[in-house]
């Protein structure tokens, strides 16, 4: 089992920027990959980004350019650099780990981020 406790969420204004971060604890030798998806009101849950244990990255459209998945393995953590946030950014943002065995997927319980204009 893999537990992912989410930080960094708050307000800011159009335009802002908000690190989020990700801790992994338990069987996180076993993990494929770790990322974020976020929902917003209304919306279905929606890839952010997404790093491999080799380092690749892949990068939702609407935040390409903008948002930069990270990982620190020595401390299990993942981190999403949100900047140029925009009120469309507004969401529940959930880190998400995938094991190596398919089908196996963990989640956090979000964070909230509000952009306000």
């Amino acid at each position: 089992q893999v537990q992912l406790v989410e930080s960094g969420g708050g307000v800011v204004h159009t335009g802002g920027s908000l690190r989020l971060s990700c801790v992994a604890s338990g069987s996180i030798f076993t993990l494929a990959s770790m990322g974020w998806y976020r929902q917003a009101p209304g919306k279905e849950r929606e890839l952010v980004a997404v790093i491999t244990s080799a380092g690749y990255t892949d990068y939702g459209d609407s935040v390409k350019g903008r948002f930069t998945i990270s990982k620190d393995n020595a401390e299990n953590t993942v981190f999403l650099q949100m900047n140029s946030l925009g009120t469309e950014d507004t969401a529940v943002y959930y880190c998400n780990a995938d094991g190596v065995i398919p089908g196996e997927h963990y989640w956090g319980k979000g964070t909230l981020v509000s952009v306000s204009s």
